[in-house]
């Protein structure tokens, strides 16, 4: 199997999570550090990370400062359930045992391993259980060695990440794992076309990166990917996006940030090229047709005004643009040519006062090259002119009763409550009858409504 060569790194780090001196003492993070989900978090809950808080992720989950047994208890769990409703019902239920609109659902429940193991060990572990569909799978994984270096008037950090897909180790809220909108319906259709950064290896595979954090403000990471193979993508519930890696593939991350009068900047960029065979339904081809190809350019920026966190106001923002060479894909007849292009812009700005109430509002737009065939129509999921464009306004309102230091049994209890709605005026390439059976862009304009529980 192609995944051997990353097997003793992963080995290695277990044997270390189950024989450190620490390892029975891996906390959840607001114990460990002392410190309240605030210091870490823009609006008390996250994801979104402070400057301390990704300091906290580039150096392995290993800061400390917690006193008590309760700093060195590992485990955590999370619950989000949530209401959705769709502008047009969709002509068959999402899943089993929903019907065709107005869902109430358990989206997930989610059980964590995190923190540090020793002081240059420490990792993060979600195992996930899914009310949609009642699967179980290995969510967000990042397991890291790391060290400093003392560089006399500076200092540099080392590390190494095992981690299951490109961004999911990222310290910025910019990049695809972590990017607005954190939470989103599984029960209505979104937009068919995606680059590769947005998620094709994410859960699915497996990549050890190395990384290097100068001054704290220069980030350069690189590392390779792998997509399990059959027997470990069914044990960790997970399914191929594009198809399997017929190859390494090498992803590349740099950034600069700044950190100045309670606020902070960042620009980035991210480089990342995969060979796949083609997936054929759950499975994937042998590679007899041809690969397939996507190499995937990305920018990112980011902005928070934190001042004295009475009013916080963040932005980040990421451009994509995917060249693709769809060999195995046209050759298996699932193309009407090899050649194509997807672009893909994304970009959110938030508002947060006293870390309890926020609004958010987000953009993202997909464009590239026509293919009628790729993009052929379908109901609700097709298009009927062959185009992959799509445009889509979100706005989020959010309340946090409890996750604050003064709150109600903190850190153990942490809620936010929050209402979405995506407003769609374009979908998979057309703003009325996009898919070619009478529906409009508008039917899949999606009120999300939920409650995300973390203790």
């Amino acid at each position: 199997m192609r995944r051997l060569a990353y097997t003793p790194g992963i080995i290695v780090f277990v044997v270390v999570l189950l024989l450190g001196d620490k390892a029975h003492a891996v906390p959840p993070f607001a114990m460990q550090t002392g410190q309240p989900c605030t210091a870490c978090h823009i609006g008390a809950f996250g994801p979104q990370l402070t400057p301390l808080g990704r300091a906290f992720k580039i150096g392995g989950y290993t800061q400390t400062g917690g006193q008590g047994w309760q700093s060195h208890f590992p485990l955590a769990a999370m619950f989000l359930g949530s209401f959705t409703n769709t502008g047009q019902s969709q002509p068959d239920p999402a899943a089993v045992h929903f019907g065709r609109n107005n869902n109430f659902a358990a989206d997930q429940i989610s059980l964590f391993l995190a923190g540090r193991v020793t002081d240059y060990a420490g990792g993060f572990v979600q195992g996930t259980y899914s009310g949609i569909d009642g699967s179980f799978k290995l969510d967000n994984t990042d397991l890291r060695l790391t060290t400093p270096l003392d560089l006399g008037d500076t200092d540099l950090r080392l590390g190494l990440s095992v981690n299951n897909g490109p961004t999911v180790q990222d310290p910025y809220n910019s990049t695809y794992a972590w990017i607005f909108p954190f939470a989103s319906s599984a029960l209505t259709v979104t937009p068919t076309a995606q680059p590769l950064l947005a998620g094709g290896l994410i859960g699915n595979s497996i990549g050890t990166t190395v990384y290097g954090w100068y001054d704290r403000s220069l980030y350069l990471e690189a590392g390779l990917y792998n997509t399990y193979g059959p027997s470990l993508l069914s044990a960790t519930g997970q399914a191929y996006g594009p198809g399997s890696t017929a190859n390494p593939a090498p992803y590349v991350r740099v950034a600069y940030e700044w950190n100045w009068s309670g606020q902070s900047a960042h620009v980035g960029g991210l480089f990342l090229h995969s060979n796949f065979n083609p997936a054929v339904g759950p499975f994937s081809s042998d590679g007899s047709f041809g690969h397939d190809s996507f190499t995937d350019y990305a920018i990112d920026a980011g902005y928070q005004f934190l001042g004295n966190r009475t009013y916080v106001v963040t932005t980040d923002a990421i451009l994509v643009h995917e060249d693709q060479n769809l060999r195995g894909t046209f050759g298996m007849g699932g193309a009407a040519r090899t050649g194509h292009s997807l672009n893909q812009a994304r970009a959110s700005l938030s508002f947060f006062y006293k870390d309890t109430y926020g609004l958010t509002l987000g953009i993202e737009n997909t464009w590239g090259t026509p293919d009628p065939v790729l993009y052929a129509p379908a109901p609700v999921t097709g298009s009927a002119n062959g185009k992959p464009n799509s445009n889509a306004f979100i706005v989020e309102a959010d309340w946090i009763p409890f996750g604050k230091q003064d709150s109600w049994a903190a850190p153990w209890v942490n809620l936010k409550l929050g209402l979405q709605y995506t407003l769609y005026t374009r979908f998979n390439g057309g703003t009325r009858n996009y898919d070619g059976f009478g529906r409009n862009a508008g039917g899949n304009n999606t009120l999300y409504a939920f409650a995300w529980l973390i203790f």
